[in-house]
């Protein structure tokens, strides 16, 4: 059941202007922060309060009209609060920000509130209604929608796509896990688990009974497990150019 990590390559990076102030509409190849509030009086979504994120336009985004991939991030739990800024110290924006590395998606990375989790069932709606903005703001390919995340944005991975199964076309949870009870839900989407052996904060077994669950109703879940590795095991899943390819050959037949 296992697969074990082999040589890891480095995503190239190409450097970039990052620049202006909290708030602005990034331009293609920068990331800041947002806010979407929602209005419960006006709003047909599930959406209650508001989200803070950063969101990331590719360089290539107005050079032409195509719609593009979009992913979704979701960090761990110590990036909650009430300041988007720090959602880029982990994961892909990171690479984007910090890095000024390129990935050629849009990219939305949403900072779960502070004494929330995002396997909360309202957190998990309003990850859902931060999607159905994006979608309607900016042009996205509504076939090739991923969600990925780390420790307890492994988790909420997990559970939003459970929670929404044809939302996205593929996820990738790295260090979290879900209910086992879901696997029926969740075994028409490709996934890719990634997990240290020697975690001691989240437990392997956590990813490998849900890779097992799945399995055994036939679904495309592989698991990737680094050997003495403990917590951290996303550094280098995020700087695994291979990561992002397998996202990208996946598309929802049905959006």
């Amino acid at each position: 059941m296992r697969q074990h990590a082999a040589a890891l390559f480095v995503i190239p990076i190409i450097l970039m202007y990052c620049g202006p102030a909290p708030g602005k509409e990034p331009a293609p190849g920068e990331q800041h922060p947002q806010t979407l509030s929602f209005d419960t009086k006006h709003s047909k979504t599930d959406g209650k309060g508001k989200v803070d994120y950063l969101l990331y336009l590719p360089p290539e985004y107005d050079k032409n009209q195509q719609p593009w991939p979009l992913m979704l991030f979701l960090h761990g739990s110590g990036e909650r609060g009430n300041d988007a800024t720090r959602v880029d110290l982990r994961g892909p924006p990171r690479i984007v920000g910090r890095e000024q590395g390129e990935l050629p998606f849009v990219i939305v990375s949403p900072q779960c509130p502070q004494d929330a989790w995002w396997t909360d069932p309202q957190q998990l709606k309003n990850l859902n209604a931060l999607l159905d903005r994006i979608v309607a703001d900016y042009r996205i390919d509504t076939q090739r929608i991923y969600c990925t995340g780390l420790s307890m944005g492994g988790f909420g991975t997990w559970h939003l796509a459970a929670a929404y199964p044809d939302r996205f076309a593929a996820i990738v949870p790295i260090c979290g896990g879900g209910k086992p009870a879901d696997a029926d839900r969740l075994r028409k989407l490709p996934i890719w688990v990634f997990h240290g052996a020697d975690d001691q904060i989240v437990p392997l077994g956590r990813s490998e009974e849900m890779v097992e669950a799945i399995q055994k109703r036939g679904g495309d879940v592989r698991l990737t497990v680094y050997p003495n590795t403990g917590h951290n095991s996303f550094t280098e899943s995020y700087k695994n150019p291979k990561l992002y390819s397998w996202l990208l050959k996946h598309k929802h037949p049905g959006n």
